[in-house]
């Protein structure tokens, strides 16, 4: 009975961080949205038995990927700036 609910939790929390990555209109605040959404998917997938996919989903999106967000972010402020 607690699985089910820690995983329902999980899916709600994932639900509503991938939501407010989408709808936030703050790009600072919709990539720190991204993250955790990505984060949380990276949880739900070590839950259900894929640890290797768990890790790779850490390393690549909630790392790789919202560094890239925040490069391109930050370049295209510095060029509007000029």
């Amino acid at each position: 009975m607690n699985d089910i609910i820690l995983h329902l939790v999980l899916i709600f929390l994932l639900i509503l961080f991938a939501l407010l990555s989408i709808e936030l209109k703050d790009l600072t605040k919709a990539i720190l949205s991204f993250s955790i959404f990505s984060i949380f998917l990276a949880i739900i997938f070590y839950l259900l038995g894929a640890p290797y996919v768990a890790v790779f989903q850490l390393a690549i999106y909630a790392g790789a990927v919202t560094v890239l967000f925040l490069a391109a972010m930050h370049t295209i402020k510095r060029r509007r700036i000029e």
